[in-house]
């Protein structure tokens, strides 16, 4: 059996997920889930996942980001010695952040079917708009966790791409919604 590809994130309603944590990621309006009323109810989901994930996965600028942030979090100190894959074609091991665990790099998307392909439970993708969206197309992603904040952007890094491509199914897993204006959704995809 398959391990279980998982994208987790936070998206504005009209789909952007760009830069939810502040506008030092980039987006003029960064920092939008902070602007959100807190009701911890409405990150229970968050938790879910640190019990869930055993491997994580990123694309290199947002490894780049969460790395040296998340290797001291004692909020994520769950993750310190999960396995640990970052996809990129130009990253290379003298750039991997020490004591963080082990950190391997994938270079294509045939490496991440093979990864797939190992034993071992779940791995989550968190941020890496880019590699998401790559992966959606090339139907990789099994399972979408998503916090949908109640917001629009307009303009910024998408979860999905716009190119035309055949239809993809998903089926709702679990829903929620919450005082703060937040919806839990979750999606998993079908084959």
């Amino acid at each position: 059996m398959a391990r279980e590809l998982v994208y987790t994130g936070f998206m504005s309603l009209d789909g952007v997920v760009d830069s939810p944590g502040g506008k030092v990621e980039g987006h003029r309006s960064g920092g939008w889930v902070m602007e959100t009323e807190f009701v911890p109810e409405a990150f229970s989901l968050k938790g879910e996942e640190l019990a869930d994930t055993t491997a994580l996965m990123f694309g290199r600028r947002s490894y780049e980001a969460f790395a040296p942030i998340w290797r001291d979090s004692e909020d994520h100190a769950a993750y310190k010695d999960l396995p640990k894959y970052v996809v990129s074609s130009s990253l290379t091991d003298d750039a991997l952040i020490d004591g963080w665990g082990a950190i391997t790099i994938l270079r294509s998307t045939e490496d991440i079917e093979k990864l797939k392909q190992t034993e071992g439970g779940p791995i989550y993708i968190h941020g890496s708009a880019a590699l998401a969206e790559s992966l959606s197309d090339a139907d990789l992603i099994d399972r979408y966790n998503l916090l949908v904040f109640p917001v629009l952007l307009g303009a910024g890094k998408s979860l999905f791409g716009r190119a035309d491509r055949p239809k993809q199914q998903l089926r709702l897993r679990d829903s929620a919604t919450y005082s703060n204006g937040v919806a839990k959704l979750v999606y998993d995809v079908v084959r």
